[in-house]
């Protein structure tokens, strides 16, 4: 499929989508969320993709925000869809997809941006990365799940500054914060992303997957995530990848999960 807004590519196991509106520093518009759930989907439902990683077109820009213009002038009714459906089709989309989703924050990672990069299951960044969710400087919100991700990854007092005071934080310190788990140069960054989707591709899709359901129900209002744990780890004993990695460590050999 051609896309307007991004750019898909694959390589071996890893697959990449890179969001190229350089022009608007790769802000997030309505054509460019639906673009990115299809892409998401599309690629979650192909088994030979193991790892994806998401990143912004150019160096300055991972995604610098929201398409502001598109809803400047909503009333209550329409601004509550855009968050809701945003949320559904992107942001919970992606932070429950089955495929680990690694963010490649190449540069400013704003508003929407930053919520993107939070949804992933883990963040990269580049030295020159800068973090934010800025919307009360415009008198909203953070409305695709900030306030809600940003407190479970640096903390209530840190996320509570973040989003009160409207500032950015540079790249060293997301990663003091607990916010980005890697910090290296701009050149390195996708390098060590791939390395990283080649080092989850090794192991087993179908347990991964499992994994990330039950990591994400202990962030989820009344669900046991032990429970689901239990579930998950149950439910794995009826499937191929258990039989084969289990075969082989009997047998002294590495797995070959299909």
């Amino acid at each position: 499929m051609n896309f307007e807004n991004i750019i898909v590519s694959q390589q071996e196991n890893t697959a990449l989508i890179t969001i190229n509106r350089p022009t608007k520093l790769n802000a997030l518009n309505k054509k460019t969320i639906e673009e990115l759930h299809f892409a998401f989907k599309m690629l979650d439902e192909n088994s030979s993709v193991k790892a994806i990683i998401v990143t912004g077109s150019g160096e300055k820009a991972f995604v610098a925000g929201a398409d502001i213009s598109e809803f400047a002038n909503f009333n209550i009714e329409e601004g509550t869809e855009l968050a809701r459906k945003g949320q559904k089709i992107l942001f919970d989309f992606v932070q429950n997809l089955g495929t680990p989703v690694i963010a490649a924050i190449n540069g400013f990672a704003l508003g929407g941006g930053l919520e993107l990069a939070m949804a992933a299951h883990f963040r990269v960044a580049s030295t020159n990365a800068k973090m934010g969710l800025p919307e009360v400087s415009l008198g909203v919100i953070p409305g695709y799940g900030g306030t809600q991700r940003l407190p479970q990854l640096v903390g209530k007092g840190k996320a509570m500054e973040l989003i009160m005071t409207a500032g950015m934080i540079s790249a060293e310190e997301a990663k003091n914060w607990g916010l980005v788990n890697y910090v290296v140069e701009q050149e390195e960054l996708l390098p060590l992303c791939e390395k990283l989707a080649s080092k989850i591709a090794r192991n087993s899709s179908v347990a991964i997957a499992a994994a990330i359901k039950a990591i994400n129900a202990n962030y989820t209002n009344c669900v046991n995530g032990f429970a689901v744990e239990i579930e998950q780890f149950g439910l794995i004993f009826d499937t191929v990848d258990f039989k084969e990695g289990t075969t082989a460590f009997l047998e002294k050999r590495k797995p070959n999960f299909e």
